[in-house]
């Protein structure tokens, strides 16, 4: 556990990011690796904030809101902090929630539409409206 600091090009393998995204959550100061030089080196506090970033990320939250959570634990502590994902996360699960039924909606719409066009087009032609024949 000597130096378990990423390089730059390692820590967008790691989360599978471009180097543009990366540069950019350190420009909102998502991240702030240590600099050698023209190096970047992300140590353990850095690779544990950028797996909260993706978590964020992945469950629909705003990178803002995502950096004023952050920095939540910075100046109020892990309860805190804690208690913030708490009331965020059951808003975001009425929001997923939501958009599932509205999904689920559009879904069997699209269903029923293209069941209906394809009954049509399985249907013998009914008093010669045959389109392939007109000119």
């Amino acid at each position: 556990m000597a130096d378990e600091r990423l390089s730059f090009k390692e820590m967008c393998a790691r989360f599978d990011v471009t180097p543009r995204t990366l540069r950019y959550y350190e420009y909102i100061e998502l991240l702030a690796p240590e600099r050698q030089g023209r190096s970047r080196f992300y140590g353990p506090r850095e690779v544990a904030r950028m797996t909260l970033i993706m978590r964020g990320r992945r469950f629909g939250f705003p990178l803002e809101w995502v950096r004023q959570w952050l920095e939540i634990y910075d100046r109020q502590g892990t309860e805190a902090q804690m208690r913030t994902w708490v009331d965020a996360a059951t808003a975001q699960l009425e929001k997923l929630d939501a958009q599932i039924t509205e999904l689920m909606q559009a879904r069997t719409e699209l269903q029923a539409l293209r069941d209906e066009v394809a009954q049509e087009l399985d249907e013998p032609e009914a008093g010669g409206n045959s389109r392939s024949g007109e000119t």
